[in-house]
């Protein structure tokens, strides 16, 4: 299970470690793009091939399906790890999330996202659980 929040720097040719913890879940080869909310994605081979399905049923025929579809699919790049746990990040994915030094992993079940410090420490701070708790009842949690 991909869980947790890691702390890591980028290196100077835009590498990244991935942490130990979790290596295992995530595989040696994995599918990065363009998340939501302005950080990356990362998905386990299997799990790229659930969600690449899921976006293969939208109907093309839906401009916000293709373009939901488009957003995703124009960012992926296949990696992989090296012989020290780094994979790198290319450039246009750097860019898109405003990579810089400072960088946070976290664990989200299913798929690991990748953000800068300072997005992610802003997203956190508007992050309520009891703000949140309500809706959340709506869908069955």
């Amino acid at each position: 299970m991909l869980i947790g929040e890691y702390e890591h720097s980028l290196d100077t040719k835009g590498r990244l470690i991935m942490p130990v913890k979790l290596r295992e879940d995530i595989g040696e080869k994995f599918i990065i793009t363009k998340g939501l909310d302005g950080c990356l994605f990362i998905f386990s081979l299997n799990e790229w091939t659930i969600f690449e399905t899921k976006l293969k049923q939208l109907p093309i025929s839906n401009k916000d399906a293709r373009m939901f579809s488009r957003f995703f699919f124009s960012g992926a790049i296949d990696s992989e790890l090296d012989k020290q746990g780094r994979f790198l990040i290319s450039s246009n994915l750097r860019e898109f999330a405003n990579l810089q030094k400072d960088v946070i992993i976290v664990g989200m079940n299913s798929r690991i996202e990748v953000w800068s410090k300072e997005k992610w420490d802003n997203c956190k701070n508007d992050i309520s659980a009891d703000d949140i708790a309500e809706k959340m009842e709506m869908l069955g949690i």
